[in-house]
């Protein structure tokens, strides 16, 4: 099934051969498949990059691929009308400038492509472990020591302070941590 996945979310090659020129195309909520479906069988090569996540419901957990972008999709447009787009099932507006599409430097699109790894974007590891002392980086609590007791997905971090004699939990960021 994650093939079937990755190579739904994956793009078309340019037919034009040129370098691609990529638009932002907003999607309707949760249609980004329906989005590139039907702009795929008007011949534009579509990117939608996927992220695993873990998903708990009723004591079970599962991975599921995830848009890294939710509502949001890659066109390359390379010697295509653009607005065509627009009428697009699934598709509910492009990202413009004025009155024409923002064109998106290619570099980005391949520095996405180049970070995939089996098909879905891989987050860098995290520097931080559980139980790890940091001390907290700016803000009115810089410097104070604490242990990280929860890593969030999100780069939320749950740490435990000293303060005034008793513990207290602090919810943080990554940016507001350096290591002890």
């Amino acid at each position: 099934m994650l093939d079937q996945v990755t190579d739904f979310y994956g793009d078309t090659p340019n037919s034009a051969g040129d370098t691609p020129l990529w638009i932002v195309v907003n999607t309707q909520p949760h249609k980004e498949r329906v989005a590139i479906e039907n702009l795929r069988r008007q011949c534009y090569p579509t990117y939608c990059p996927v992220i695993r996540t873990r998903i708990r419901h009723a004591r079970k957990t599962r991975d599921v691929l995830r848009p890294l972008f939710p509502s949001y999709i890659f066109v390359d447009i390379s010697g295509r009308r653009w607005r065509p787009i627009w009428s697009t099932l699934g598709v509910r507006s492009i990202i413009r400038n004025g009155d024409e599409p923002a064109m998106l430097d290619p570099r980005i699109i391949e520095g996405l492509r180049l970070r995939e790894i089996d098909g879905a974007i891989v987050r860098p590891p995290n520097p931080y472990q559980v139980g790890q002392d940091v001390r907290l980086a700016g803000g009115p609590l810089d410097g104070l020591v604490a242990k990280i007791i929860v890593l969030d997905e999100r780069d939320r971090v749950v740490v435990l302070l000293d303060l005034l004699s008793r513990s207290v939990k602090a919810h943080v960021t990554v940016e507001q941590l350096r290591a002890s």
